[in-house]
This record gives structure tokens, sequence and C-alpha cells, in this order.
């Protein structure tokens, strides 16, 4: 495992502990505003884990040609 896996595992289990002794302190709350917030944290880190960059793909927010902007450059 690289040291960047190792940071990654790191910073989730801090992350979900935080939640966990917020709900059992009876923040429930402050954790359900941050279920959204983990959900994205969990999808990014399975994602950047995947190498989902080096498979060639674009990243999700990355730009895309207009459809037919290639025609246009050939007249």
């Amino acid at each position: 495992m690289s040291s960047k896996q190792v940071l990654t595992v790191i910073v989730l289990v801090a992350v979900f502990s935080w939640s966990a002794v917020m709900a059992a302190l009876g923040q429930l709350a402050a954790v359900a505003t941050l279920v959204p917030s983990l959900g994205l944290l969990v999808q990014q880190v399975v994602q950047a884990l995947a190498g989902a960059g080096e498979s060639g793909q674009a990243p999700a927010g990355a730009a895309r040609p207009a459809p037919g902007a290639d025609q246009e450059h050939a007249r």
C-alpha cells in the first residue's frame, strides 16, 4: 500500500470516527448535514484509488467539445 493510500485510509477513518462520536453525543442534526459530504468523500476516494484518470477517461468536470465543433473547423 502506498503512502498516499495509507493517508487516504487515515482520513476516512478520522472522518467516520468523528461522525460516530457526533451521533453518540446526540448531535444527529450535525451528522445528517454531513451525510452528503461523506458520500462524496467516499466516491472520490474510491475513484482515486481505482485510478480512473489512468484509463484515459476525462474527469467528470472536464470540458467537452460541443457537438459538431469538429465539423466547424472542417469548413
